[in-house]
């Protein structure tokens, strides 16, 4: 009997060390929740300050979340100045000095990644919300959370060498889910996912396809977009850049006539001209802003109103990353 206890006691000793020795990780989005709980697995603890369902523009830095910084073994952030309005007062407060700004604890997630809309001349405020590093809503292209992923594994590898297996194996299982997704199982395993991203970034993947017998096969989110390539969409506010580029989309008619700058009635008529012109069908916008000037435009003009979350979290139907993509994707195609 006291044999039994012992061993119980070790296990529990045991169970308890493991849990202890977790990386705890703590992400400033939900979106990059998802890919790191992925790529790190067993070995972490990731937390989240967002939740999916407010605008990460205007989040503020609650007492709670500087509790949690403190504790935190690698800090992920979005980057490009996205958490601009919060982070610094989170990291300052927080006093843990392995996850500021420059340390190798603290992750910039937009390292690698594509960005668009790039500032050429000096940005002021007259602008409205213009971030001078670029466009910051990147995870909507799923190429840039496919970078995202890997720029992580990256990282904790560098930071927790002897989990190296580990991270670049979850890290593999990450890409082919991904490219399973967006090309469709049979043109994945028939042509691999780094063949079919690199004919795509260098816009010959039709040719590719032809060439590889494979014209008919495409599936996923590529196929369910591509009859829809030169359309015009209209958004509220500048969060899909990204995915309107990836799959051929026209995105440049937004509700706000400057970034974070709410509609006035003189630019709802102009959105409206354009709207009529161009035959848009969709006006796409995120569910924590109000949908009063989009319904006003669309009485106007017969578009339909899209609310679709640009983060995992925001509905039901978007619980990860990738389905996230699925539910946007999924009812942009059936709306267009």
């Amino acid at each position: 009997m006291k044999r039994v206890i012992l061993i119980l006691l070790a296990a529990a000793c045991l169970t308890q060390t493991q849990a202890a020795e977790k990386i705890r990780i703590m992400a400033t989005t939900t979106d990059l929740a998802d890919i790191i709980r992925v790529v790190a697995g067993d070995a972490a603890e990731v937390s989240c300050i967002t939740t999916g369902r407010e605008d990460p523009h205007t989040l503020t830095a609650k007492p709670s979340f500087i509790v949690r910084a403190r504790d935190a073994d690698v800090w992920v952030r979005v980057g490009m100045e996205l958490e601009i309005g919060w982070e610094p007062v989170i990291l300052r407060e927080a006093r843990n000095k392995r996850i500021r700004v420059g340390m190798p604890h603290h992750i910039d997630a937009s390292l690698n990644v594509q960005r668009l809309e790039v500032p050429t001349q000096s940005v002021t405020r007259d602008q409205g919300d213009v971030h001078p590093e670029g466009n910051p809503h990147y995870w909507l292209d799923p190429l840039n959370g496919r970078m995202v992923a890997a720029t992580i594994a990256e990282r904790l590898v560098a930071l927790y060498p002897e989990r190296k297996a580990d991270f670049e194996k979850n890290l593999h299982a990450f890409e082919r889910d991904l490219d399973t997704h967006m090309f469709g199982a049979v043109l994945a395993a028939q042509c691999g996912g780094e063949a079919l991203w690199r004919a795509l970034i260098e816009k010959r993947l039709d040719a590719f396809l032809k060439g590889q017998g494979a014209s008919d096969k495409a599936g996923g989110w590529y196929a369910a977009l591509r009859p829809h390539r030169g359309k015009t969409i209209v958004t509220y506010h500048r969060s899909w850049p990204y995915l309107a580029e990836r799959f051929g989309l026209k995105a440049d008619i937004q509700l706000e006539p400057k970034p974070g700058i709410p509609p006035s009635a003189k630019h709802l008529a102009e959105v409206i001209a354009d709207v009529e012109s161009r035959h848009a069908k969709v006006i796409l916008q995120e569910p924590f802003y109000n949908t009063k000037a989009a319904e006003f435009v669309a009485s106007k003009t017969g578009a339909r109103v899209l609310v679709v979350p640009t983060m995992t979290g925001g509905s039901p139907g978007a619980s990860n990353y990738l389905g996230m993509l699925d539910n946007v994707i999924a009812k942009l195609s059936a709306a267009l």
